[in-house]
């Protein structure tokens, strides 16, 4: 079961300026060497990945998060690809990129009240990291579910006690101390309902963990597309309601305001009343200051989410995670992944597939979820498409704040005017039943003529893929330093 903020012990530390410069320093070493490290993320394949015989657990380099789940099977792989990997001409050794623990501790001031774990204390709370323990795996490393006192350090039996998921570092992955850092800096300090709760870190020699509470239900990604019933119309408008305020709380209500820049279903996690809640801050930046009107930085993410212009500059800002939200909702409208070669043609990229029926309120229809059946409300629809379409404006300035969106996402699961009960939806149901009847019947009569093996085949899919999921993505262009 998930913990509230009010099962921690312990809170954040104000330590002033000094918080945000130690973060500053941290997070922005991306900015000054961006060509610094090897980014070229690859897909986890193998579950023996996330297992070794020794202490050090091993895990995956990926593009999705290291999100985790009750129901995922550890050799499934996300389809979500990475945005632009940065190569770098001289790769950095494991051994290099690990500052000594002195050090480590000094950075860490700003999370001094999480709870302080040692290796041993996660390794017993884990039952020594076992494979049934596995919940998930990501880019940083594999989580596992493990259970400690509700009040302290303490290993105890599995059942019993606080219900946690630790994320343990993969020494040989190529997100690494940064990240984890990363996460520490900013989840130690950022508390909301709906963001994960970090509960405590484990430094130890090169061991790096972090443990978090335990969300019940999983990733969104898993709900949408991985399980055999599709989530209800109202607890998928939930779900929307509770991610935006999570963006909303970064980007306007943070003490120090927050880009999270890897916003999507996978990242998305639910606890056992599908309350949802924010994971995963290694790619986060703090927001420009002053009169900067964006962040300079690596191009990082995942294909599908990324804005336009964020891929094409480098140029981070606020309303780059409102595009990625556009994304995430309208994965929630249609049932469909961000992006899917599974598809025909024409319908690989999520986005550029529904940008057609975003402006015509007569076919939005066409974008809702068919496994829904019609459990869905005509207004709720209507307002999450117009919505969703203002959010992937392919200009930023156009795109609303994160406030406007939670303003107008609130009233939409309580709506109760269901499509499967009008008129109008029924009849157009029955059309297109007639329509694949007589599709069916008419058999060969409708299929197109054989192509000529001179006619070239027409691609009209999206400029973000290339000819297979295996193939590595484009390089985009990385703006310099403003």
């Amino acid at each position: 079961m998930g913990v509230g903020p009010e099962a921690i012990n312990g809170g954040v530390v104000d330590l002033g300026n000094s918080k945000s410069k130690v973060r500053r320093k941290i997070l922005n070493e991306d900015d000054e060497d961006v060509a610094g490290e090897n980014r070229c993320w690859i897909k986890f394949r193998f579950f023996g990945s996330c297992l070794s015989t020794g202490s050090k657990v091993e895990s995956s380099v990926s593009g999705s998060s290291s999100q985790y789940a009750e129901s995922k099977s550890t050799n499934e792989t996300s389809r979500d690809q990475p945005v632009a990997p940065v190569i770098s001409s001289s790769t950095t050794s494991n051994a290099e990129s690990v500052p000594s623990t002195p050090k480590i501790e000094e950075e860490l001031k700003i999370a001094s009240q999480l709870r302080k774990f040692s290796y041993n204390e996660l390794k017993l709370a884990t039952r020594n990291f076992r494979p049934d323990s596995l919940l998930g795996e990501g880019g940083f490393g594999c989580v596992f579910k493990g259970w400690v006192n509700e009040n302290g350090i303490t290993p105890v039996k599995p059942g019993t006690g606080l219900t946690v998921a630790v994320k343990t570092l993969n020494h040989d992955g190529l997100q690494g101390h940064r990240e984890w850092l990363a996460e520490v800096s900013y989840l130690g300090e950022l508390i909301h309902p709906h963001l994960v709760k970090l509960i405590g870190y484990c430094i130890e020699d090169d061991q790096r963990l972090l443990v978090y509470e335990f969300m019940p239900r999983g990733s969104l990604e898993n709900h949408l597309f991985k399980r055999s019933l599709p989530l209800p119309w109202s607890i998928r408008m939930k779900i929307a309601v509770d991610a935006a305020q999570g963006l909303a709380y970064l980007h306007e209500e943070a003490e120090r305001p927050v880009i999270y820049r890897d916003f999507k279903t996978s990242n998305i996690l639910l606890d056992v009343d599908y309350n949802a809640k924010l994971s995963d801050f290694g790619l986060a930046k703090d927001a420009p200051e002053g009169d900067k009107t964006h962040v300079s930085t690596r191009v990082m993410g995942t294909y599908g989410y990324a804005a336009p212009e964020y891929v094409m500059t480098g140029h981070l800002t606020a309303k780059s995670d409102v595009y990625s939200f556009g994304v995430v909702l309208l994965e929630l409208l249609t049932g469909r992944r961000s992006m899917d070669k599974s598809r025909p043609n024409g319908e690989h990229n999520l986005v550029e597939w529904a940008r057609p029926y975003l402006g015509e309120r007569r076919r939005f229809y066409k974008l809702i979820d068919p496994r829904l059946e019609g459990r869905f409300s005509i207004k709720g629809a209507q307002q999450a498409v117009q919505l969703a379409a203002r959010c992937l404006s392919r200009e930023a300035k156009i795109r609303p704040a994160m406030s406007e969106v939670v303003e107008a996402l609130e009233p939409l699961p309580g709506l109760t005017d269901m499509a499967s009960s009008s008129s109008y939806f029924q009849a157009m149901s029955a059309a297109r039943a007639g329509g694949s009847s007589l599709n069916a019947r008419m058999g060969n009569r409708l299929q197109p003529p054989a192509r000529s093996p001179s006619m070239p085949n027409r691609y009209y899919g999206s400029p973000y893929h290339n000819n297979s999921n295996n193939v590595p993505p484009f390089q985009s262009p990385v703006a310099k330093k403003s």
